[in-house]
């Protein structure tokens, strides 16, 4: 007999007739002789309704009582699941975040889980019991209601599996497993059958919506096995572990790509040894992420610095850097929006140069320019124009023979 902590998405849970299919997959596991938590989102577009909702009373509502509000659309679906599978003759029960002993730092709409205290939970299994979990939430030592933001579920479902020790952690979404790239998008994407936990998490950081990347980073911390699969087709899905078992021939694996970047450029910048930590410490006082970063120096002797965010921060970063104008000692501010991050992700560039080289005469060949470039060990990054990004990823997809089975 095993563990099994299973996740399903708003999607997988977005209707009653879902919700039975769900109950169908739990029952499954049960049959097979396994223990199930299973760790549900709220329904469908519940989500965002209540947001739209707190939004006609404020343009920016009280995070405190956002996090009261958002936690009832997983109350919601934990109530119906527990009905549907009592009535297919499982015992079952749902827990709240906090039921289910989950305590987390005491930061509202953004939370870290601290620790999980699963006496709750192991006592029902035990007792032989289906638990169902309300995903994105928990509570502080004090007593209050959190949320743990974009993808909370995920992070629920991996770290539950982490603190039950469970065999495995099964995450079902609307796709059948991860793809070589976005297969909305690019039609000869291929599912993979395995993928590292450090490729998941560069192409998870880098715009693949299928995980979200604090639930990959807990499942390489305490080297939880996940798989990707989905909730209406019963096929094989997509193992992330340690080092992937199967095409290890590919250096390249996937392609990531992510739209509304914007380049930020600061001209006339004081070249002195202090001037980018202050520039950085101020923008990470006001909780604004910088991605790529390229500095270079005039013949002036000054220093002018260009750094990527998101679209959704560009007004806020240049109202902070005029607002310390005096303080960080530059000249002028330039933006340029409608930019595209698009990336190659693979763990066989390691050992494999010119990869890099590779992918910028792909994209040249193709008359696309290339703004900004960040690499790692296992990635490359490039900026390029928004209206060129499906372009990019597609020539880049079929430059690397991704769609070829191995």
């Amino acid at each position: 007999m095993g563990l099994i902590v299973q996740k399903f998405g708003g999607t997988s849970v977005g209707s009653i007739d879902r919700i039975l299919n769900v109950a169908g997959r739990v029952k499954e596991e049960i049959d097979k002789g396994n223990q199930v938590v299973v760790v549900v989102s709220a329904m469908g577009k519940t989500t965002d309704q209540l947001v739209n909702m707190a939004k006609e009373l404020s343009p920016q509502p009280n995070k405190r009582e956002m996090d009261m509000l958002l936690t009832t659309g997983e109350q919601v679906t934990i109530s119906l699941l527990s009905i549907a599978l009592n009535q297919n003759g499982l015992e079952a029960i749902s827990y709240t975040g906090w039921q289910a002993g989950i305590v987390t730092e005491p930061v509202h709409a953004n939370a870290r889980i601290a620790k999980i205290d699963t006496n709750a939970i192991s006592q029902q299994l035990v007792s032989g019991k289906v638990v169902v979990v309300a995903g994105f939430q928990g509570i502080t030592e004090d007593g209050e209601i959190t949320t743990l933001g974009r993808g909370g579920s995920d992070t629920t479902a991996v770290a539950l599996a982490a603190a039950l020790k469970a065999d495995r952690c099964d995450i079902y979404t609307d796709v059948t497993g991860v793809f070589t790239t976005d297969p909305r998008y690019i039609k000869n994407a291929r599912k993979l059958l395995s993928i590292s936990y450090d490729e998941m998490l560069e192409l998870a950081n880098l715009g693949a919506g299928v995980l979200h990347p604090r639930a990959v980073e807990f499942a390489k911390n305490y080297q939880v096995r996940l798989e990707v699969r989905s909730s209406m087709e019963k096929e094989e899905g997509t193992v992330i572990e340690g080092e992937a078992t199967m095409e290890q021939n590919l250096v390249v694996r996937g392609v990531a790509f992510e739209d509304e970047i914007t380049k930020v450029t600061v001209l006339g910048l004081t070249n002195s040894l202090t001037s980018l930590s202050t520039i950085f410490t101020t923008l990470a006082k006001n909780h604004i992420n910088v991605d790529i970063i390229i500095q270079s120096t005039t013949e002036a002797g000054t220093a002018n610095l260009s750094f990527s965010i998101h679209t959704d921060d560009w007004l806020e970063t240049l109202n902070v850097l005029e607002d310390n104008k005096e303080v960080l000692g530059y000249e002028q501010l330039d933006a340029e929006n409608k930019l595209a991050k698009v990336s190659i992700v693979g763990s066989g560039m390691v050992s494999n140069p010119g990869v890099a080289a590779k992918m910028f005469q792909i994209l040249a060949d193709n008359n696309i320019q290339v703004k900004m470039v960040s690499t790692s060990e296992i990635k490359v990054s490039a900026v390029v124009e928004e209206k060129h990004m499906l372009k990019a990823v597609e020539v880049l997809h079929d430059a690397f023979e991704l769609a070829s089975v191995e």
